[in-house]
């Protein structure tokens, strides 16, 4: 009789039949171009095409609507909404998440823009003649965090980005000092290559390159054995001018920078799992939450970034610990599950318990969040979450199936889960270290299921 209400209610109500449609629809964007407007302006792990969130936007909501993301990530639905003429609100706990989403969704002047830059290489070019001076600014970082920063940087990098760093620190307009700011992290988190020695950064899997040559092609270290490795062209870096390469990065995002005003964005620090919003206030959700056990560790890589900002290497352990997601369990608040997601955790429980309680721990703040979801979503409006699985010593997650009838436990309608398979060269995924078909990491991540919430 449920099954039979449900269908009729389908039927009779205008905006289930869309949303039914929609996640019925292609959601895979294969061959689809998603760098335009700003959407590339610093690479992130795992982001969803910029289509994705478009689509719904365009079928669910009207212009001038607001469409909120409670885990907004690098802003991609935020950028989506006020592209479309709607209002965008994103929260985040990631603060290089927050200034990505602040830079992208945001309008200059771009005369103040090129002033600015110009200034900057001016200063830094004179602060690279007074080694003491850059030594000084160096030496007043805690040992914690200069330990961490000569391990993955060289002399050269070091110094180059401390005359960077220098007189962005000094821009008085704190809007146009987060520009710089993301600029500056944009040349460290790269898709390939990048002025760190890290391999594999902007999959937050990160590991010390085998071998590095400096500018003048001198090898600064060898690890052994490095010839005989058959992966020895790719465990290699050459040194690569921070200001050189933060001359190009300008210089590309500058083309996509506007001047238009757009339409209201509001980018804020806050917890997926405790909203700062009234009751009813939305008319759309669209987020894709992180894999469960830090499958996609963004604050193991973002912290290469924010470390030369003002951040303790300590306090970035304590975010990245509070993170959706994470592996700790210590001082967790356990909620009660459905019995579906009950029976998956008491399964992986029979061979690593330690495992079970990691992912109680993710469908317990999921749970807070998806509670979240619905009390500011206004009636009869869905909420639109994006999500994979993850693998426990052999047993899937079962993320989507989970989600859905905790959703449902919550008071929500889950009328279609849809699915969409990943482009992974697009998609950003942590690479395989076997780099076959058949690898564990592959078989979690070959796709995605966007769940579809209606509140009744």
């Amino acid at each position: 009789m449920e099954n039979i209400t449900r269908k009729t209610n389908i039927r009779n109500d205008e905006y289930l039949r869309k949303l039914v449609k929609v996640l019925e629809g292609d959601l895979d964007f294969h061959n689809k171009k998603s760098n335009y407007g700003s959407h590339n302006f610093h690479s992130f792990p795992a982001k969803f095409p910029p289509q994705l969130p478009r689509k719904f936007i365009l079928e669910l909501s009207k212009a001038h609507e607001i469409i909120l993301d409670p885990m907004a990530g690098s802003g991609t639905t935020i950028l989506e909404s006020i592209l479309n003429k709607r209002i965008g609100i994103g929260y985040d706990i990631d603060p290089l998440a927050l200034m990505i989403s602040e830079v992208k969704t945001s309008s200059y002047n771009k005369k103040h823009l090129y002033d600015i830059f110009n200034n900057i290489l001016n200063e830094a070019t004179l602060l690279l003649g007074k080694s003491s001076l850059l030594s000084n600014y160096f030496s007043a970082f805690e040992p914690e965090k200069k330990e961490f920063l000569k391990f993955w940087f060289t002399e050269e990098s070091i110094s180059e980005l401390i005359s960077l760093l220098i007189p962005i620190s000094e821009i008085e307009n704190r809007k146009y000092q987060t520009f710089f700011n993301v600029i500056f992290s944009s040349i460290i988190i790269t898709k390939s290559g990048g002025v760190s020695l890290a391999l594999d950064l902007a999959h937050t899997r990160p590991h010390r390159a085998k071998k590095a040559f400096n500018s003048n092609s001198e090898i600064l270290f060898d690890f052994g054995k490095y010839e005989e490795n058959p992966r020895h062209h790719i465990l290699s870096k050459r040194f690569r001018s921070p200001i050189s390469e933060f001359k190009k990065k300008f210089f590309t995002n500058i083309e996509i920078v506007t001047e238009q005003i757009y339409d209201k964005a509001q980018i804020e620090y806050a917890d997926s799992q405790n909203l700062p919003l009234p009751d009813n206030y939305v008319d759309l959700i669209i987020t894709s939450p992180p894999y469960a056990s830090n499958a996609i560790d963004y604050m193991r890589a973002h912290k290469f970034s924010l470390l030369w900002f003002d951040y303790r290497l300590e306090e970035l352990k304590e975010k990245r610990s509070i993170c959706i997601g994470g592996d700790s369990i210590s001082k967790i608040n356990f909620e009660p599950l459905p019995e579906y997601a009950q029976s998956i955790i008491n399964n992986i429980a029979l061979i690593n318990s330690k495992k079970a309680l990691v992912l109680h721990r993710y469908y317990s703040e999921m749970t807070r969040s998806l509670r979240e979801m619905y009390r500011v979503l206004k009636p009869m409006k869905a909420a639109i979450v994006v999500v994979g699985n993850s693998i426990f010593n052999g047993i899937s997650s079962e993320t989507h199936h989970c989600l859905k009838a905790i959703g449902e436990n919550i008071g929500f309608i889950v009328p279609k889960i849809g699915v969409r398979t990943i482009d992974r060269n697009r998609r950003m995924l942590p690479t395989s270290k076997t780099g076959t078909e058949t690898s564990q990491i592959q078989k979690r991540m070959d796709k995605e299921f966007v769940i579809g919430f209606y509140k009744k």
